[in-house]
């Protein structure tokens, strides 16, 4: 089973890949995009290209654990993705997602301006990751 890992943000989407063992995440691509439309029409290459399973949407909760305004949008993108795709769609805490890609970046010395074009992605990968070893570990 493939899943895409995604990081939805206001104007980029993060995404990772998982190998078909579902064991390994790695990074892919992070799709920039002005409007939904050039967003799924981009989505709609990628997950054919990879023969996509299934999903797994970061979801970004308050720290306390209560939706936040970015995950209500995030889950009306779920449903979109539902819809559209006829997969399912994981929903994964990311909480502090993107700040342990950040520092990650900031370990490895990658210069600010290149760690702009990479964070989404590294970002959906933590949150792929996250989800294939919980569901390993559920076993």
């Amino acid at each position: 089973m493939i899943y895409l890992g995604l990081d939805l943000g206001s104007k980029t989407l993060g995404l990772s890949i998982s190998d078909r063992t579902a064991t390994i995440a790695t990074s892919l691509d992070v799709l920039r995009y002005k409007s939904e439309e050039e967003l799924f029409n981009n989505l709609d290459v990628v997950v054919s290209k990879n023969n996509i399973d299934a999903f797994v949407l970061g979801n970004p909760k308050n720290l306390d654990g209560s939706d936040s305004v970015r995950s209500n949008i995030t889950l009306e993108f779920r449903d979109k993705l539902i819809n559209r795709y006829n997969k399912e769609v994981i929903m994964q805490d990311e909480r502090l997602s993107t700040v342990e890609a950040e520092r990650m970046l900031i370990n490895n010395n990658t210069r600010r301006k290149n760690r702009k074009k990479v964070i989404d992605k590294i970002a959906a990968t933590i949150i792929l990751q996250t989800y294939l070893d919980r569901r390993k570990n559920e076993r």
